[in-house]
């Protein structure tokens, strides 16, 4: 994973729905401070997204490893990084198990998070996160971790960053 500062000390995963295109808002209120893209991912069906130029100089500034977990997949990068101020971020492949239903209820991402992580500590930004997700990392992940769940109709806002912020200063050097 690409490091942006000195004295990184987790991981961070996220997904672009929810956190940084806040999807639920009223679709006739673009939420103030963000642009609105509209991108082709399946012909003839253009998706509306709306995204905040803020948010990438912010997230690199917490001095976490990014990478994406969302179903954007590497169209992360040439999607949303540019216009959110990121750089080119690895990503979690999901392969075959993109939107796979569980029977023990834990998302369909959860599994390759934690894989991804590797045991290192991190902290999963998302808006799909459930108590079946966080028994499933305390039991398959040894190291420290955050789920942080993000309202999808605020997306990420400051106490969002705050939290991010602490959890990062709360792990030993």
């Amino acid at each position: 994973m690409s490091q942006f500062r000195a004295g990184i000390r987790a991981p961070a995963v996220g997904k672009v729905d929810g956190p940084l295109n806040p999807y639920a808002a009223r679709p006739e209120r673009r939420p103030a401070g963000y642009t609105t893209i509209r991108v082709a991912l399946h012909p003839g069906r253009a998706l509306r997204v709306w995204l905040n130029p803020d948010h990438g100089p912010a997230l690199l500034n917490l001095g976490y490893d990014l990478c994406w977990a969302t179903t954007w997949m590497d169209a992360a990068n040439r999607w949303i990084a540019p216009v959110v101020g990121l750089p080119e971020l690895p990503y979690v492949d999901f392969g075959a198990g993109l939107f796979a239903l569980r029977p023990d209820g834990v998302h369909w991402k959860t599994e390759a998070i934690v894989a991804h992580a590797a045991g290192r500590p991190f902290a999963w930004v998302d808006d799909e996160q459930s108590p079946a997700d966080t028994a499933y990392v305390r039991a398959h992940h040894g190291g420290p971790v955050l789920l942080h769940h993000v309202s999808p109709r605020i997306g990420l806002r400051e106490e969002d960053f705050t939290v991010l912020a602490d959890f990062s200063a709360s792990l030993a050097p």
